[in-house]
């Protein structure tokens, strides 16, 4: 993994992409002077938190001093901060998830920074109130405070999905207008089920990387019943006069083709963004 830190092959090439960064960060801090164990931050610190990234990981580690001024090397990434609210965390030290979030704003991109605020809220390794509180930390004109003030105001424990966060980004940065989150639908019968994006008249669901949800390792007799269910579920839902736009990962990442399959439902691109004055 890097200088002198090896791992088994077999073991490597069957982690996901999440785990081979966080067992990169693991071997740095091997790497180190056990004496002066470094301060895990940014990219680095979120992997170990388990936050989500829309973007591949980085390929340095990103360390955080407080009150030195230090020089990056190698595979070090260095950072310096007045301050820095820290934890432990399999045994290293890491700064905390609202710390985290807020120095994702200033490295990372704008999706990725709400969906970690959004996985940070949902799961609860943060408050809101501490990132709030985090933001109010941030001097003016300090990098990436526009992002994070952002991601303060929009931050949403609903969205249940690195996906749907990734979709809200895009719908915010299209002037989509803004839709409610996890709402239920019902008829005659009962529950027809929760639907990811709401606005009035039409739903949105994010399928993730196929349609319908179904599983790779699904058989095709379970791939038939998940697609009959959905159809089902669907059908429900238009009986009730909605109209469903689905999206993939792929359209998700695409703004222009997520636009054009929510405009072609009726949710259209608006002239101003309203999403902060509705939130207000």
């Amino acid at each position: 993994m890097r200088h002198g830190i090896w791992i088994p092959k077999g073991v490597w090439t069957s982690l996901s992409y999440d785990h081979r960064y966080a067992a990169f960060v693991h071997g740095t801090a091997v790497s180190c002077d056990p004496s002066k164990p470094p301060l895990f931050s940014h990219e680095s610190a979120a992997v170990l938190w388990g936050l989500p990234r829309i973007e591949p990981w980085p390929k340095t580690c990103h360390v955080t001093y407080v009150g030195r001024q230090v020089r990056s090397s190698g595979l070090i990434q260095r950072h310096t901060s007045e301050r820095a609210d820290e934890r432990r965390l399999h045994g290293l030290r890491v700064t905390s998830p609202a710390k985290t979030i807020v120095d994702l704003c200033a490295t990372g991109s704008w999706p990725t920074a709400l969906a970690a605020a959004d996985h940070a809220l949902r799961h609860e390794l943060c408050t809101h109130a501490e990132l709030i509180a985090e933001v109010g930390n941030l001097e003016a004109g300090s990098p990436g405070i526009v992002m994070a003030r952002l991601v303060r105001d929009l931050a949403d424990p609903l969205s249940m999905s690195p996906g749907e966060s990734l979709s809200r980004a895009q719908m915010f940065v299209l002037n989509i207008p803004r839709p409610r989150l996890q709402i239920s639908h019902e008829d005659g019968v009962g529950l027809i089920g929760v639907v990811d994006f709401d606005w009035s008249g039409v739903v949105g669901e994010f399928d993730g990387k196929v349609k319908y949800r179904v599983p790779p390792d699904a058989t095709a007799e379970e791939a038939a019943q998940i697609l009959w269910n959905e159809k089902q579920r669907e059908d429900r839902l238009r009986r009730q006069k909605l109209k469903v736009a689905r999206w993939i990962w792929s359209e998700a990442k695409d703004p222009i083709a997520l636009a054009r399959i929510l405009a072609a439902e009726g949710v259209r691109v608006e002239l101003r963004n309203t999403w902060l004055r509705k939130a207000a």
